[in-house]
């Protein structure tokens, strides 16, 4: 036990092959469990390795085995509910498989992603899943792809980028519910997401997120197969804080046409449209409709309970480390990668359109 000024110094390799009565190269191969050695040495090693608390230098076995036995995560943000149950998919297969996992958070920024891989790579890990924060630029992620270290993209795909991807097909699921809108009579249908733009939405225009562009696709064939125009002045991109989104909000709730219907492409944007509308003085679903993506607990104990687009993401997280994992040890595929589909779940939140003059004047 260290006493008061001193500090206890770390147990090294050559301290366990004294105690032990071994060699360095033996001690170290007995640790590291690789290469030949003796039962008889293997069981000396590890009892005096316990009895003096060694504990390994992991960077330094990983350069000796190749393995570090650790997987990089890299996310856009950790704060969203969507993405925390995605890694507990992850965590949660890795412990099985003996693997430790390192988080990094990017706040959705490329740059940021891009120092996050490197760090990572620098720590040896022996695999990467990644939620690509662009799906257009993604030079990084080809150089880890032609690099040979395992690398697998979670929720979103990457141009470019030929490898195991587990993400939901969002453009069917965006075009059922946008269908069920259109069928409850709303035609001024508003979409708000935090993907970032440097001009204003037009159909078409290349997006960072691969999910953020099908979910519109999806949006627009909708529209197109009821025989109507998509408003697409509804869209609103560039969502950031609460304060942002809730002005957002009450533009979209305010003037002469607004949006009868308001689509939130993920949990925290959700919340802070439901605090605004709420502030404008407007009910849910007499006044305006809302519809948003994932499942969370909150949104049944809501009045009234939110109608939302379910994705399997704990499941999407399993798949993508299972995957992962698999890679790394060098098995090949014992099937078909597993279907993750999304459910629109019907609940109270959608209802037929208010009179727009009716619901200008409520809002303002």
């Amino acid at each position: 036990m260290s006493t008061d000024g001193s500090r206890r110094r770390d147990v090294t390799v050559a301290d366990v092959a004294k105690a032990a009565k071994v060699s360095k190269a033996q001690a170290a191969r007995a640790l590291g469990n690789y290469g030949a050695v003796s039962d008889d040495v293997r069981e000396r090693v590890l009892a005096a390795a316990e009895e003096l608390e060694y504990r390994p230098n992991e960077l330094a076995r990983s350069m000796n085995t190749g393995k570090s036995n650790t997987i990089g995560v890299v996310v856009g943000d950790i704060e969203n509910p969507h993405f925390g149950l995605a890694m507990r998919g992850i965590t949660d297969t890795a412990k099985k498989s003996g693997y430790h996992v390192i988080l990094i958070n990017t706040d959705e920024e490329r740059a940021a992603e891009v120092d996050a891989v490197r760090v990572l790579l620098d720590k040896r890990v022996d695999g990467l899943i990644v939620a690509p924060a662009s799906s257009v630029e993604t030079s990084h992620l080809q150089q880890v792809r032609e690099s040979g270290r395992p690398l697998v993209l979670l929720d979103r795909a990457a141009s470019g980028v030929d490898v195991e991807t587990f993400a939901v097909d969002m453009g069917d699921i965006s075009y059922e519910s946008t269908a069920h809108l259109i069928e409850a009579g709303h035609r001024r249908i508003a979409f708000v997401s935090t993907v970032r733009t440097d001009s204003p939405y037009v159909a078409g225009m290349t997006l960072d997120s691969s999910q953020i562009s099908d979910r519109l696709e999806g949006i627009h064939r909708a529209f197109d197969d009821a025989g109507f125009p998509y408003p697409t002045d509804l869209v609103r991109l560039n969502a950031g804080d609460a304060a942002s989104i809730m002005r957002i909000t009450r533009g979209l709730l305010e003037g002469p046409d607004p949006a009868t219907a308001i689509i939130a492409s993920d949990g925290l944007i959700a919340l802070s449209i439901v605090e605004a509308i709420q502030e404008s003085g407007l009910s849910i679903p007499e006044d305006v409709s809302f519809l948003m993506y994932d499942d969370f607990a909150w949104t049944r104990l809501t009045t009234p309970p939110l109608t939302v687009i379910a994705q399997p993401v704990y499941d999407m997280g399993i798949a993508a480390a299972s995957a992962l994992i698999r890679q790394i040890e060098g098995r090949k595929s014992a099937g078909p990668a597993p279907e993750l589909v999304a459910t629109l779940i019907h609940r109270g939140s959608i209802g037929a359109p208010k009179d727009a003059e009716a619901l200008s004047q409520a809002a303002g």
